[in-house]
């Protein structure tokens, strides 16, 4: 996800996957690449046990359960139902932290990518007689992650799903599991621009990215405050694959788009941390050649410290 670059960004990094990936139709030429991995192993991030939960999780899209650790203390991901129990203690097992998504994209879309609450609603009552309640207590499973890019028209076949078809869809959740949070991928300041009253939505999303602010100091604050003003929590992260002001060098998977350098996480994911209302951070994406670099790894290392420090916030005011 450049999380939110308005291209059908799912797509586009399906397609640099598949073209970049070694395998008998070839590689990506080093110009390419995301970063010079040529004296990379490609692995797992650091190889201890994830901690227990204290503070907030510090997550990334694309990991694994057996990649939790000390440093990378949770996933944001989806499940299904056959997998989800084990996914879940798998997840336990690490000490970790896992935001899930029950619903994907293609399960819940019309003929012609609108997005179909009828759809989403059976989506999720796929989910309706698996027994998860224990996960949920114990805070291994910190919320669901309800909709992705709802203001985005380009992800919804040209057509931004209201804020209050959002808040139809958190209902639903509410209706089948009343005690897991809600969280939407949604900046706080559009879910605020409506006159919703979110009842069943618990928290909006604030993913940094170069550009976003003047400041991202004063971004973070202004994301806190849109929340607030709309009795929601605020979950926050980068986009450190797509993200970058070029100063890394490390091409993203779009054009014209970066990777974040070492500085740039350790100065936006530090003003993100610092607002004590953030209830979780998570990064888009795990990619072996970025996360494996060791003032990458350095960085990242210094931001979890930072999120397991923090004041341990509800994701639900």
């Amino acid at each position: 996800m450049n999380l939110f670059d308005p291209r059908a960004r799912r797509a586009a990094l399906r397609a640099a996957v598949m073209a970049c990936a070694v395998v008998t139709t070839g590689s990506c030429a080093d110009d390419d690449r995301l970063g010079p991995p040529s004296d990379l192993v490609p692995g797992t991030p650091e190889q201890a046990a994830a901690s227990t939960a204290s503070g907030i999780m510090f997550a990334s899209f694309a990991l694994k359960p057996a990649q939790l650790t000390t440093v990378h203390t949770g996933i944001v991901g989806p499940s299904s139902p056959s997998q989800l129990r084990d996914y879940l203690s798998q997840v336990r097992a690490r000490g970790g932290r896992v935001l899930v998504r029950l619903a994907p994209d293609g399960q819940v879309k019309n003929a012609d990518g609108t997005f179909n609450l009828t759809k989403y609603k059976a989506a999720l009552d796929r989910y309706r007689n698996i027994d998860f309640a224990a996960y949920i207590a114990d805070g291994t499973m910190v919320g669901h992650f309800v909709l992705d890019e709802p203001q985005f028209p380009s992800r919804w076949g040209g057509t931004v799903i209201p804020q209050a078809t959002v808040e139809a869809a958190a209902r639903h959740s509410k209706q089948l599991w009343p005690t897991l949070p809600t969280i939407v991928n949604a900046p706080a300041q559009w879910l605020a621009a409506s006159t919703v009253t979110y009842t069943h939505l618990d928290a909006g999303w604030a993913m940094f990215r170069a550009g976003a602010g003047s400041s991202p100091t004063r971004w973070a604050a202004n994301q806190v405050s849109k929340a607030q003003s709309k009795g929601l929590g605020l979950f926050a992260g980068l986009n450190v694959l797509d993200g970058g002001d070029g100063s890394s060098g490390f091409r993203g998977n779009y054009p014209q788009k970066w990777a974040m350098s070492a500085l740039e996480l350790r100065t936006y994911g530090s003003a993100l941390l610092a607002q004590s209302y953030v209830c979780g951070f998570g990064m888009w994406e795990y990619r072996p050649a970025y996360y494996d670099r060791a003032d990458i790894r350095s960085a990242m290392a210094d931001l979890s410290a930072k999120a397991r420090s923090h004041a341990r916030t509800s994701c639900r005011q």
